[in-house]
């Protein structure tokens, strides 16, 4: 989703998707602009939006959110105050760039377009959009725009900028929540983060996990209590490590080793991770040490296996 100075990205992310889920093939900029607007005040009230010092005068539009962030609330409704911002901003700020990718150019499928005139638009949403809010894996996407979402957002309330993600994060292994190494707080869950780079599918069955429907669990994927055993230089407990998988289908595996079809499926989750803008991205690349400058996941699943069959 491109740089993370600001959270608009996730608010347009989230009212797409549910204008997609309702079966809208294009609708008002005016009607997109109210749940979009819903979405800020709401995280407004739990975490900052923008990085430090970046919000500059009482006209920036999330200026504007916070100050009709209570009365939007009470209402149920953005204010007028509110929605007549929104929809000025929504065009020439988000909508021109939810579709860059930081240092990457765009994504290869564009999700909407804006057409008509400035105070009549209308957001056509495209066949790929509509098809994917239906569609199995919508539990998932939207349970990983929520855990980027809190990501960043952690990062502004630490007020350090972008160094949680410089810095990586840890998990907490009684709640299983990511947890910002700083502050020691959690951010989000494993499986909301990281579902969607299995394409919202058990690493060990590969058949598609439904939250909210399905028992998960968090799969260590070699077995955390080699660690003990073994004396292991390279960190197991580590997200790099850790896959969602059915309750059922990890109570079976136990403490077995990986088979090869699993590794392979960690390999490229972790590959697609690390290929993507996510802010697990700079986690996975500590994991990797020397093994980041030539970005072999192979070769460093390799390194672990040589070590546990030593």
């Amino acid at each position: 989703m491109g740089a993370n100075d600001r959270t608009y990205k996730f608010a347009l992310g989230s009212a797409l998707l549910a204008a997609a889920a309702d079966g809208r093939a294009d609708l008002p900029l005016r009607e997109l602009a109210v749940p979009y607007a819903m979405s800020l005040v709401h995280h407004i009230g739990q975490a900052p939006q923008a990085r430090p010092g970046s919000v500059t005068g009482h006209t920036d539009y999330l200026a504007v959110a916070g100050q009709e962030a209570a009365e939007s609330l009470r209402l149920g409704l953005p204010t007028e105050k509110l929605l007549a911002a929104t929809m000025k901003s929504m065009p020439e700020m988000v909508m021109q760039k939810f579709h860059n990718l930081r240092g990457a150019g765009q994504v290869p499928h564009r999700f909407y377009e804006v057409t008509g005139i400035p105070k009549e638009r209308i957001v056509r949403l495209s066949p790929d959009l509509r098809t994917v809010a239906v569609s199995e894996q919508a539990a998932s996407l939207r349970g990983e725009l929520d855990a980027r979402w809190s990501i960043v957002e952690t990062s502004f309330a630490a007020g350090i900028g972008r160094s949680l993600v410089e810095e990586g994060v840890s998990v907490d292994l009684t709640t299983m929540r990511i947890t910002d190494k700083r502050r020691r707080r959690p951010v989000t869950g494993v499986t909301e983060a990281m579902i969607g780079f299995q394409h919202g599918r058990c690493l060990i069955c590969h058949d598609p996990v439904v939250p909210g429907s399905d028992a998960i669990a968090v799969d260590h994927v070699f077995p955390f209590s080699l660690m003990d055993r073994l004396s292991l230089t390279v960190d197991l407990d580590a997200v790099w490590n850790m896959a969602p998988a059915h309750a059922a289908c990890n109570l079976a595996k136990s403490d077995r080793l990986p088979e090869s079809h699993e590794l392979s499926r960690l390999v490229r989750r972790n590959e697609a991770i690390m290929n993507s803008p996510h802010p697990l991205r700079r986690t996975l690349e500590l994991a990797l040490g020397p093994y980041a400058r030539r970005g072999r996941w192979p070769g460093f699943v390799r390194h672990v296996w040589s070590q546990i069959s030593r």
